[in-house]
């Protein structure tokens, strides 16, 4: 428990400044929710003012990445997204259908199905068990119903499988600046299976609990629930915090002292196609089944800027840093460092959006269990390990969206 204390604390004294103080940001023009220029994805409460009625989709995603290192069996150590390289790759292939809530229809469904290669190992971390059937269900996409209750401001409860309410990029690369996704985002939830409740204390601060099965939905560890927070604050009209805390037996010791603690903090700043993005996460548990129960740490953050330069083309750039202290997270013992910088082209169309996305990418990985594959082996059955990566990576992008 005073691990918890000690872990929680500097959070809610950050959230307790912020909102104090409503003084230091008051004067700024306000834009209407539904206006407000981002790129991070929201709960779907935010699309309370969206027409009433059923919308249609679909998505695919087709990569092609030529990683310099030329592994002998073509793929990127210690990640989940995008890791089939030097060869071309279906990495997601999503198809929907939603019925958004409004206030004058307050009950709201989404439905979708996915495949790829990216839907393989993104909801799991190293070590842990399936569910049964897990290799079936990481093909839903989405399956949740919600209502809004006129309550207050409103109050939105969704429950079921629904988009993660932690981290700022998705699973689907449409929806990042990026076409690869950080090192955050592959080792925080892209999906959470629970309910939530969305309720927008006022035009500024909206406040989400949530009760979920556990950090990553398909891997099994026991059967007790998993418990978090999410708070949005609009501090004027082109700066936005977000703040989720998330704490559950995510090991299959459920006592207290073996629970997962994790924080992911969000600061967006948006101006004129100008996008400005700050997100640091951290996390700590103790490890039940190794000697000592030691206490695993681990941390990340990265700067996203995206420019929109003119209509159709856009550029942007993501430097981070992730430390897997005790190798709980990826499965190795290891400080990254990336930078990512990626041009786009969107094709004018009516009914399609389309994306081509070229990107460059280095990564290093030092530390004791750090490294990424390379050609040839350090010895019979064992791969080659290098300290740096240069990815070049080209992405097609097409989305549909039903008016």
């Amino acid at each position: 428990m005073n691990d918890l204390i000690r872990y929680v604390t500097p959070s809610l004294v950050l959230f307790w400044v912020l909102f104090s103080f409503p003084s230091l940001y008051a004067q700024e023009a306000e834009l209407p929710s539904q206006e407000k220029p981002t790129l991070e994805r929201e709960p779907s409460a935010f699309l309370l003012h969206s027409s009433s009625g059923w919308r249609y989709g679909a998505y695919l995603d087709v990569g092609a990445i030529v990683n310099f290192n030329f592994p002998d069996h073509d793929r990127w150590r210690n990640r989940s997204t995008a890791a089939r390289h030097n060869q071309p790759a279906p990495n997601m292939v999503v198809a929907y259908a939603r019925k958004e809530v409004t206030a004058s229809s307050r009950w709201g469904v989404e439905l979708g199905v996915q495949g790829g290669y990216d839907t393989v190992e993104f909801a799991f971390l190293p070590g842990e068990k399936k569910v049964d059937g897990a290799d079936a269900l990481r093909h839903v996409h989405r399956a949740n119903v919600s209502y809004l209750a006129p309550i207050g401001n409103g109050v939105l409860v969704t429950a079921g499988l629904f988009e993660s309410l932690m981290g700022y990029e998705s699973l689907s690369a449409k929806d990042n600046a990026n076409y690869t996704r950080s090192w955050t985002a592959d080792y925080s939830p892209y999906m959470m299976f629970g309910f939530n409740v969305l309720y927008p204390v006022n035009d500024r601060l909206t406040v989400s609990p949530f009760v979920i099965n556990r950090y990553a939905h398909l891997s099994y560890t026991v059967s007790q629930p998993s418990y978090g927070v999410r708070w949005s604050c609009r501090l004027s009209s082109r700066l936005t915090a977000r703040q989720t805390l998330y704490g559950g037996p995510d090991q299959t010791d459920a006592s207290l002292e073996f629970w997962r603690l994790y924080a992911n903090h969000i600061v967006e700043w948006n101006n004129d196609g100008l996008t400005l993005a700050v997100s640091y996460d951290i996390g700590t548990e103790n490890i039940a089944h190794r000697p000592g129960s030691p206490r695993a740490f681990v941390m990340g953050g990265n700067l996203t800027v995206r420019w929109q330069v003119a209509d159709s083309w856009a550029l942007a750039l993501r430097p981070e840093f992730y430390w897997d202290r005790n190798g709980r997270w990826t499965g190795s013992e290891q400080f990254v460092k990336a930078v990512t910088s990626t041009i786009e082209y969107q094709f004018p169309s009516r009914w399609i959006t389309a994306k081509v996305r070229l990107e460059h990418r280095y990564d290093n990985s030092t530390g004791a269990g750090g490294g990424f594959f390379r050609s040839g082996e350090a010895a019979p059955g064992v791969p080659r390990l290098a300290a740096g990566q240069h990815l070049f990576v080209f992405g097609l992008l097409l989305a549909f969206d039903s008016p």
